[in-house]
Order: C-alpha cells, then structure tokens, then sequence
C-alpha cells in the first residue's frame, strides 16, 4: 500500500504549470511553481516544519510545549499541521490587515490568534512583533519561532524547494521570481540554483510601502519608504536576517492594484485560484519582461492560494471600495 504516516509527509514536491493566456504578450515560457497544493495550502508548509524539527534537535522546543510565531497566517497555518502532528499548543500573532479567512482557518485547526493593529512601527508595544515576543517571555514551556530571523527558514528552501525546482526544469531554468517577506524562500531557492549556475537571475518582487528594493539597490534604510500597503504576504517595514540581498539580483515593486487584478487574472485565464501575492509575482514578471528572451525559461513560485481571501480579493465589493475595480 502507498500512503503517508502523516499529512506533514505530503509537504513538497508541487507542480510546475506553464502559464498560457496572462503571459501570452511576452517571449518566454513561464512556468509556475504553484505552492497552495501544499496540505496547509502555502509554501510557508516547508518552512514551517523545518523550523519545528531544528528546534526540537536544538533543544528549544519541548514536549507539551507552546509555540509562539507573529505570521500573516500562512506560516501559521503550517506550524498548527505540525503541532497537531507532534502534540504543542500554538499561539498565532497577525496584525489587522489580513483576511479574516485566515484567522478562521487558524482557529479551526486548533491555534489561539491573537490580532494586533497594522499601522505602527515594529517597536511599537503594540506590533505583533512586540506582542509575539511578550506572548513568549510570559509563556511557560514556550518557543517563540521568529520567521524572520531563524535561518532553518532559509535552510528548508535550500534542502527542498530549490532541488524541487531544478529538477522540474531538468535545470534548465534562467529566471525564478518569487514576491519578498520573511526573504526564506528566496534567499534559500536563489542560493541552491545559483550555486548549481551562477548565471540563474534571483528577482524578488516587492510592494510600494515596504524598504526592501530601496535597500537593495542604496544600502539605506528609508523610513519615508514605509507606508500601509494592503498586499498581503509580501514587503516589510524591517529588515529580517533570512533576506540575503547578495544573492537577489533584482526587486521589482507592484502596485497593490496591480496585484489584486492579476491575481483574479489567474483564477480567471490559467483555472490557478492564488492568493494576493501571486498576482503581484505575475505583475512583476509582465513589468521586467523587457529583459527576458525567447529561449529563457522563467519559474515564478506562487505562494498560497485564494480560499485565504475570498472576502477581499475576490470580492467585488472590497475591490470597488479600494477602487481596484
């Protein structure tokens, strides 16, 4: 017989589909890397249970322990599999931009969420950075996570993602493009392929109101960069430990209009249902086109899909009043 011991032994090893219609104006083939057939639904899966298992090799997680994590609630998501599979208590903190499908999903599989408001800086007692870190000092028996800056983060993208993808593309792929948050993702698929041919572009896309190209392009960090933005998954009003910017090439910012269209976009001409921040990937591919030839071969990672946001993205109500229809 052929089955799992568990569901977190069906994290991995997701398809790579050729986009067709959105990508139809520009010359090379473009493939998709679509992360929501993952069991909780995003790439953060991957992550997630690496972060957990170097935790508990390092002696910081223990039996019956509670785990603590500030997530936008995809990395939440695949702590709560992993805690249900391996018995700790988890308690998630997000901050009020993000979809309330998110929040639902949590506390159905089982996760305490805790919501803090979004316009404050990361200092602010009020952030969910700060409330993370108190959760985790009052808490007996805790861990606190630390997406942004534990490199098992980067590690499970280098050991599984990156591999994942060279093989698919029997290594012929010349561009992977992936939306920047915690910077895991890409840091450890761009550090993989580049050490498998250095001449592999690495192209993070960012959004208008996060410091991430401003930084990579200046060395400065400009607060004036930072502003609420409603794409959600991807920029940052910090600079966490994961983004290793020596090895991205480029970043590319998106509108957030520019990404809630193109994400009904590829529900609506490729049958891919994404989240919020696949659209702004896809965008960013269309705007760096002019750099990319016929014989490319481009792979943009989707990261998680659209059931997280049903209420916003792919409600017309909530699009008309941002004025993105």
């Amino acid at each position: 017989m052929k089955y799992s011991k568990n569901i977190l032994e069906t994290i991995g090893n997701t398809p790579l589909i050729r986009l067709n219609s959105i990508t139809n104006n520009i010359k090379p083939i473009v493939l998709a890397k679509v992360e929501s057939f993952n069991p909780g639904n995003s790439v953060k899966d991957r992550m997630a249970l690496k972060m957990i298992e170097d935790a508990e090799d390092q002696g910081k997680l223990k039996k019956g322990g509670t785990i603590i994590e500030g997530t936008s609630g995809n990395t939440g998501m695949g702590l709560a599999l992993a805690s249900i599979v391996k018995g700790y208590k988890l308690i998630c903190v997000s901050n009020d931009k993000q979809s309330k499908e998110k929040f639902d999903v949590l506390r159905a599989v089982g996760a305490k969420v805790v919501v803090c408001p979004t316009n404050v800086k990361p200092d602010d007692p009020r952030s969910y950075y700060s409330v993370s870190k108190k959760i985790a000092s009052e808490t007996p028996n805790s861990w606190y996570v630390n997406q942004y800056d534990n490199l098992s983060n980067t590690k499970a993208h280098y050991e599984q993602t990156g591999p994942e993808i060279w093989d698919q593309t029997d290594g012929k792929i010349t561009h992977f493009v992936v939306g920047v948050g915690t910077g895991g993702t890409i840091s450890g698929v761009g550090k993989f392929l580049k050490e498998k041919n250095p001449s592999i572009k690495i192209w993070g896309i960012d959004t208008y109101g996060s410091v991430f190209k401003k930084y990579h392009e200046t060395g400065i960090f400009d607060e004036n960069e930072i502003y609420p933005y409603l794409t959600e998954g991807i920029g940052e009003d910090i600079i966490p430990k994961n983004v290793d910017f020596d090895i991205i090439d480029k970043f590319e910012k998106v509108t957030d209009k520019d990404a809630a269209i193109y994400t009904r976009k590829l529900a609506k001409e490729e049958g891919i249902f994404a989240g919020n921040s696949c659209g702004a990937a896809i965008k960013g591919v269309l705007q760096l086109s002019k750099e990319l030839k016929k014989e490319h071969i481009v792979v943009v990672l989707l990261h998680d899909s659209g059931t997280r946001y049903i209420q916003k993205i792919y409600n017309d109500y909530w699009m008309k009043k941002n004025k993105f229809l």
